[in-house]
């Protein structure tokens, strides 16, 4: 499971021109691939990492903060570009697999204590944010 943490002053992800998520204050906007063999140990190894990385302003964490966060499902973080020209998604769980695990994931941050704001699994989003700092990082289940 791979998360990249984007540290921002506001998000927003839209469908078909209609805000399905938001943000309006200081937080991450979060996007979340899913890869095969993951399942609870990654999600809750993840939830707590992005709870509690203190990122925000004064090396804060977002529950210090009370800071909310905009999830995003994105298969292509497991994009693979080693061959050619056109990236291969084998590695990205497919969406019967993931979106149940990205679920599981946005419910365990709630379980936090932290409110979250998702897009629309599967659909084609627009994704709109102001960077903070800029402060981005990525974050694999496999190398934590």
């Amino acid at each position: 499971m791979r998360v990249v943490i984007q540290r921002v002053t506001r998000a927003a992800v839209r469908v078909a021109g209609e805000t399905v998520g938001a943000i309006e204050q200081p937080g991450y906007l979060v996007l979340v691939g899913i890869t095969h063999g993951d399942g609870a140990a990654q999600i809750a190894k993840l939830a707590d990492k992005t709870a509690n990385l203190r990122l925000m302003e004064g090396e804060k964490s977002l529950l210090d903060e009370g800071a909310p966060v905009l999830a995003v499902s994105q298969f292509t973080l497991y994009g693979d570009a080693k061959k050619g020209r056109r990236p291969s998604w084998s590695a990205a769980a497919p969406g019967a697999v993931s979106e149940p695990l990205f679920n599981d994931y946005v419910q365990a941050l709630r379980e936090r204590g932290l409110h979250v704001e998702t897009g629309v699994f599967g659909a084609d989003m627009q994704v709109e944010l102001v960077n903070d700092g800029p402060v981005t990082l990525i974050l694999d289940s496999e190398t934590l």
